[in-house]
């Protein structure tokens, strides 16, 4: 992860929406005669890094959860809130009685934003509807959102975030109705490319989450965890088991969890935004996976409890000041393997031939300074698919 190659005075040619060549300026080839149309030439100012990819996001919600960081800040914990009304459960009572034009309008926004810190692929997670119109309704966004924006969005089922109250004494029922309902009628109208489940000790147990992700990996799905987050309790070592593309949080990991992600190609996805927001004074084992072997990749969280976090710098910042991390690995972090996170390694987090043209210009001087101005607007242009995105400011001529 510490390995990135760094080009000085260096070229890139895209040809379509995709990279046709990298290399020393000095070296580019001489492409006007091939074309008809003639080839335009953009002069960066500042470093060009693959653009950044943003593999774990609950950006489909409503109003934030501002009474929930108060309690915390107060000192309630997790289960004091939700027996308040707060938590994940109230995002879920606001997103079933919203429309999704209302969510439409609303996830527009939050995920331009997102592409404006340089995001040009993310991850969106259903998971605050705990029942079927209001699960599929959340995807539908999802899917409206990947035909207007210019980005790339991924999006993933999460109907097992969390039992909805209606279920509370009838686990096994929401378990079945999660199997046998929903991630049917989510794979008829091919609404998602993943299934995720919330594997944690008072959420979904290890072997619930074997049934829920077993189920889908019937249907299609590529399988996703959030596991061992505030307990441990086996998510990762499920994870490897399963074969899952990613196992994500794992602050509380254990050792064989540890051994169990590096023995696989599962990538470890943490979220040290989420850690910090909550006030939590320890993180991830980050160095621990690292040096085991284990593939480790970075993400905002981007959600409306516990991290309302729209910048993947911000997050490399604090994945080296929090997790101990350096410059590069963070860099690797947010790009070739939180495209691995996704299944999406071949052609994306990466500038070489071949690949995607998602490209992000850092206004600095030095490729380190993306992970060192903390809270700063670094992002100076955004190319999505070869094109440059209007959401961060006016295109480049």
């Amino acid at each position: 992860m510490a390995d990135v190659e760094v080009l000085a005075d260096a070229a890139v040619l895209i040809d379509g929406a995709r990279i046709a060549w990298v290399g020393p300026r000095r070296e580019a080839p001489k492409v006007e005669a091939q074309h008809a149309a003639p080839v335009r030439v953009v002069e960066i100012d500042g470093v060009l890094f693959p653009g950044f990819i943003d593999c774990h996001t609950h950006g489909v919600f409503g109003a934030p959860r501002l009474d929930d960081q108060e309690r915390r800040a107060l000192g309630v914990d997790y289960k004091a809130i939700a027996a308040a009304g707060g938590g994940i459960l109230q995002s879920v009572r606001d997103v079933r009685r919203r429309s999704e034009a209302e969510l439409v309008t609303l996830t527009r926004s939050r995920l331009e934003t997102l592409i404006a810190h340089g995001a040009t692929t993310i991850e969106v997670k259903s998971g605050y509807g705990l029942e079927l119109e209001a699960e599929l309704k959340q995807l539908r966004v999802i899917r409206q959102l990947s035909e207007q924006l210019p980005v790339t969005l991924i999006p993933t089922f999460l109907g097992a975030h969390e039992v909805p109250p209606e279920y509370r004494n009838k686990r096994a029922e929401y378990v079945r109705l999660v199997c046998e309902e929903m991630l049917p009628a989510v794979a008829r109208e091919k609404l998602a490319q993943c299934c995720d489940v919330f594997c944690e000790p008072g959420v979904f147990t290890v072997a619930e989450s074997r049934q829920i992700l077993t189920a889908a990996r019937s249907h299609g799905f590529a399988v996703k965890l959030h596991a061992d987050e505030l307990e441990g309790s086996g998510g990762a070592e499920l994870a490897a088991e399963l074969g899952a593309v990613s196992a994500d949080h794992l602050a509380a990991i254990s050792e064989p969890g540890i051994g169990a992600l590096a023995a696989s190609p599962t990538v470890a996805v943490l979220l040290p935004a989420t850690m910090l927001f909550l006030g939590k004074r320890s993180q991830a084992p980050a160095r621990r996976l690292i040096d085991a072997g284990a593939a480790v990749a970075l993400a905002t969280d981007f959600n409306p409890g516990t991290s309302p976090t729209v910048s993947l710098p911000l997050v490399m910042s604090l994945g080296v000041s929090q997790l101990g991390l350096r410059h590069a690995e963070v860099v690797t972090a947010v790009t070739i393997n939180a495209a691995a996170a996704l299944g999406l390694a071949a052609d994306r987090g990466q500038i070489a031939a071949g690949c995607v043209a998602d490209l992000v210009v850092v206004a600095a001087d030095d490729w380190r300074e993306v992970a060192y101005w903390m809270g700063k607007e670094v992002v100076s242009a955004v190319w999505t698919a070869g094109s440059a995105c209007p959401t961060k400011g006016a295109p480049i001529s």
